[in-house]
C-alpha cells in the first residue's frame, strides 16, 4: 500500500484539507499523512470548510514532520513554498511534489469573506487531490 504525507508550515488549513481528501479519494489504495514544520493546530475554519462539503476532519491532530521519520513513504506533498524551502531531509525514495495553494489562514475581511477563501483554497486541493489519486494510485 502506498503512503503519501502532506507537508505544510503549521498543518493547520491546507495540508489538514490535502490529508481529508486524499482519505477520501484514495480510500484503502493509500495510508495518508499529513504534518508541518511547526504544529499549529486544526485551524476551526478549515474543519468547517471541510465539513460543508461533507467531510469530517474535526478527529485530525496537527503533527511535526519529526514524528514520521521512521516511515518510507512513497509521495511527499508539499502545499506551501516554506515547507518545500524549510522540509528537513529524511531518507525516503519518495516522490516529491509541489504546489503552493494560497493560505487561507491570512485571508482578511468580515466572517464571510475569510469563509470564501477558504472554500476557493478547498477547492483548488480538491481537484489537486483528485488528479494526483487519479494519476499516482490507481488499482
Amino acid at each position: 500500500m502506498k503512503k503519501v504525507l502532506v507537508l505544510c508550515t503549521g498543518n493547520s488549513c491546507r495540508s489538514q484539507i490535502a490529508e481529508g481528501y486524499l482519505r477520501y479519494f484514495a480510500g484503502d489504495r493509500a495510508e495518508i499523512y499529513s504534518a508541518g514544520i511547526e504544529k499549529h493546530g486544526v485551524n476551526p475554519k478549515a474543519i468547517e470548510t471541510m465539513k460543508g462539503d461533507g467531510i469530517d476532519i474535526s478527529g485530525h491532530s496537527s503533527n511535526n514532520i519529526a514524528e514520521y521519520t521512521h516511515i518510507d513513504f512513497d509521495y511527499v506533498i508539499t502545499v506551501c513554498d516554506n515547507a518545500k524551502e524549510s522540509c528537513p531531509y529524511f531518507p525516503s525514495n519518495a516522490v516529491k511534489l509541489h504546489y503552493n495553494f494560497p493560505d487561507p489562514a491570512k485571508a482578511s475581511g468580515v466572517d464571510e469573506e475569510v469563509m470564501e477563501r477558504f472554500r476557493e483554497v478547498r477547492e483548488m486541493i480538491k481537484e489537486y487531490v483528485q488528479n494526483f489519486v487519479k494519476e499516482n494510485l490507481k488499482y
